[in-house]
């Protein structure tokens, strides 16, 4: 494997290890390269120099940038915000959206990528003239550093009367095109045309990761290489000299990218083709590994790239296809010549039928050939699906070979339906995109019969030392499909493969605490995790007629990660909290039940208690001190008492509050406590004792609850609202968001984020939302 491609390797490690490499490795490597460039006389490493050194550059300079607009929005200055996105608010729903800073650092424009969300709960409190996607935005509010850059709370929002950045309102323009000309299922599109996966449904991508072909979300830039083709067939035809059409439709592919925003699997495509063309050009032979690493380390130019899914997902799924490449080259080499054992050659029948079974000669050649393929690629991306999606899909390799020949008639027929939407626009633009249809239903098809195979998933929950185990694995393994003889490689891969799953199962749970939100729509769902695995749930989301959130979320998240519920804490008996009860208790079967005995009418509460009789869960009321240790996690009751939950006409004020805590650690959860309930809390308990880093707010966000005072008392360092998406109370109001941002309390909303996860290993506490992912910093130590 050339020297290059080691280096690009130590550089990603590097990336991907803190932000003490970039000062550092970059020099390191560059030294490197020149040594190479010197004894290695061919033309590619000649690019790696000016890679490196433009990657040092924009992490320096995208530092600075952060710091910056973060000073400013702590001094509570404005901040300039180019925006990206910026869906249109519908109902009581407020808008939130993605930019770029704007604003001028060091001579030129700031490039860090900026989570947009408005302080308000209800449209009407937006400013009228909604930002559009290439406009300035000024911005007054405050921000969180993330590994994806800044997330921006924003308490107000003027659109400046500017001229729109040109590429980003073409970008946007492009999507609400495959919005209106490919409907229900332009999400999909978007993220196989323009690698835009942000609006595909939570559900279509756990079913895709099931099966196998999550990777199939981001392929955009396979349509360079199909736009390069296409072009270069064209000018063929058309006998243009070479010399003219190549460098034409380079042009050409660079345009195309620059319109999509440069997405990063863009890029990296472009960038292999413009290498392998560069090299055929100057009549110097270029390493298929070698236009790898440079298209994966150009794009790194963003050093946050690489916490891109997309762009992990482009790059492990090219090097599957190189490997792969690499192995059915050999084995073909193998069925020319003798093959020995022992000093003997084997006989020549055994030589011809190796060679037929692993060559391209008959449908069981070509089988082998695809089945290899999704193999190498499964062992791949393994790492990076697991420590993701928090699963292992058992038959990718054969969903693979079904989807494989799917994928490549529907790319170019959905690009080309673009370009017809795009010159026609109107009623006729959707001809071609119907013509598509059968195509995306058939990959649906097949992720959907993949999805449903029994056994075809094997959930884990990787902790950071399986996971890097098992990048190792997969690094191993495409080392040796690029050595002469690998098996030096597989049996490493093998070992580190092996310590991966042994650890995985001498060590249960994560060694951590995690708080799991749940996205049940407008209810509430919690779950914790201990450091050894075992689970507390509080509530359970609502019911509605046929079903419940219970048996259709909290059930399958649950049995998806593993391990069994020793607690279940229902903080009182209305239906969007204990509607899905029944459902957990039958399904889990939770050694104990805790609950403040507020008795209503409701029809979840009865079949909760039902469920909690029939499987011989034990029942006990709450009452003030009760304390339940759990490996090292202690939960501590902190209202209700019998008394007051007798004189109490309505069943929020008789709300479970549970403090949690673990190490220097504290979450402070309060069900739909209000401020009669939160008055009680105050005049019984000290600060002290109210003190946490996390408060799931009371009552989604009501006015009637997060009192001033409570918030002063508690002082968190965040807060997280379990709200429905355009619910009809609008939750979380106005007032309830003011005296949050008052405080500098940023606030987490499930009908923004989806399911919000924390873990704390009792020193360090970070959230994650998707791929987003921040540190909390600690206030206070344990007691």
């Amino acid at each position: 494997m050339p020297s290059l491609v080691h280096a690009v390797s130590w550089w990603l490690a590097g990336l991907f290890a803190g932000a003490w490499w970039h000062t550092v490795l970059p020099w390191l490597l560059l030294a490197a390269a020149a040594v190479v460039c010197v004894r290695v006389r061919r033309v590619e490493p000649l690019l790696l120099p000016a890679a490196l050194g433009a990657a040092w550059s924009a992490g320096t300079r995208q530092q600075a940038c952060r710091s910056l607009l973060e000073a400013r929005l702590q001094r509570g200055d404005a901040v300039w915000i180019a925006v990206q996105e910026m869906p249109v608010s519908s109902g009581r729903r407020p808008p939130q959206g993605r930019g770029v800073g704007a604003e001028q650092v060091r001579g030129g424009r700031c490039t860090v990528p900026v989570s947009l969300h408005f302080a308000v709960a209800r449209a009407d409190s937006v400013p009228r003239a909604l930002p559009t996607p290439g406009q300035l935005v000024r911005v007054h509010g405050h921000s969180l550093r993330t590994t994806r850059g800044l997330r921006i709370t924003a308490a107000s929002a003027d659109v400046e009367r500017m001229p729109p950045i040109r590429m980003l309102a073409w970008r946007a323009a492009l999507g609400q095109t495959i919005d209106a000309t490919f409907r229900q299922r332009a999400p999909l599109v978007r993220a196989l045309l323009i690698a835009d996966q942000q609006g595909i449904d939570p559900e279509v991508r756990d079913r895709y990761a099931d099966a196998g072909l999550v990777h199939l979300l981001s392929v955009s830039g396979l349509h360079v290489a199909i736009i390069a083709g296409a072009l270069l067939t064209i000018a063929g035809a058309a006998r243009l000299p070479r010399a003219w059409s190549e460098p034409a439709a380079m042009v050409v592919v660079a345009g195309y990218v620059l319109l999509l925003g440069c997405p990063a699997p863009a890029v990296r495509s472009a960038v292999m083709l413009g290498v392998i063309s560069l090299s055929a050009r100057l009549q110097r032979p270029v390493h298929e590994w070698t236009a790898l690493a440079l298209g994966a380390v150009v794009p790194t130019t963003n050093p946050l790239v690489v916490h891109d899914l997309g762009w992990q997902l482009s790059v492990g799924g090219m090097a599957a296809l190189v490997a792969s490449r690499a192995l059915r080259r050999r084995w073909k080499a193998a069925g020319t010549r003798p093959l020995y054992r022992g000093g003997r050659a084997l006989p020549r029948a055994v030589v011809r039928g190796w060679s037929w079974w692993h060559t391209r000669h008959g449908t069981i050649g070509w089988l082998t050939a695809e089945i290899t393929t999704g193999v190498v690629a499964t062992l791949i991306t393994l790492p990076i699906i697991a420590w993701t999606f928090g699963r292992v899909s058992l038959v990718a390799p054969l969903s693979n070979v079904l989807a494989g020949p799917v994928v490549s008639l529907l790319q170019p027929a959905l690009f080309l339906a673009l370009l017809w939407a795009l010159l026609l626009p109107g009623p006729q633009a959707a001809l071609l995109a119907d013509a598509t249809q059968p195509l995306m239903a058939l990959l649906d098809h097949i992720a959907d019969t993949a999805a449903a195979v029994p056994g075809a998933v094997w959930p884990v929950a990787p902790t950071l030392a399986t996971a890097a185990a098992l990048g190792v694995a997969a690094a191993l393994v495409v080392r040796g499909t690029a050595a002469r003889d690998g098996r030096r490689w597989y049996m490493a891969a093998a070992a580190a493969s092996v310590l991966a799953l042994w650890g995985a199962v001498l060590v249960a749970g994560t060694g951590q605490l995690e708080l799991h939100v749940l996205d049940v729509g407008q209810g509430d769902a919690l779950a914790l995790r201990t450091p050894r695995g075992r689970w507390v749930v509080v509530d359970a989301g609502r019911r509605w007629r046929g079903g419940d959130a219970g048996r259709r979320t909290v059930v399958p998240y649950l049995r998806r990660l593993g391990g069994p519920v020793a607690l279940f804490v229902m903080s009182h008996p209305h239906d969007d909290h204990a509607g899905g009860a029944a459902s957990v208790v039958r399904a889990l079967r939770p050694a104990l039940w805790w609950e403040p005995a507020f008795v209503t009418g409701s029809a979840g509460y009865r079949d909760a208690l039902e469920a909690v009789r029939e499987t011989g869960t034990r029942w006990e009321r709450v009452h003030p001190g009760r304390r339940f240790v759990l490996d090292e996690v202690v939960f501590t009751v902190l209202a209700p008492d019998s008394a007051w939950t007798v004189a109490q006409h309505e069943a929020n004020e008789t709300s479970v509050v549970l403090r949690v805590q673990y190490g220097a650690h504290r979450l402070l959860l309060t069900g739909d406590a209000e401020r009669a309930e939160e008055a009680w809390l105050l005049a019984r308990l000290t600060a002290d004792d109210l003190a946490a880093d996390v408060l799931k707010i009371g009552h989604h966000g009501s006015r009637t609850s997060s009192s001033p005072p409570l918030l002063d008392a508690v002082a968190p360092r965040l807060a997280i609202a379990s709200v429905g998406a355009g619910n009809r109370y609008g939750h979380p109001a106005p007032e309830t968001l003011a005296a949050l941002l008052a405080r500098d309390i940023p606030v987490l909303r499930t009908d923004h984020e989806g399911t919000i996860v924390l873990t704390s290993d009792g020193r360090t506490m970070a959230v994650a939302v998707g791929a987003d992912r921040w540190i909390i910093p600690t206030r206070r130590r344990a007691d």
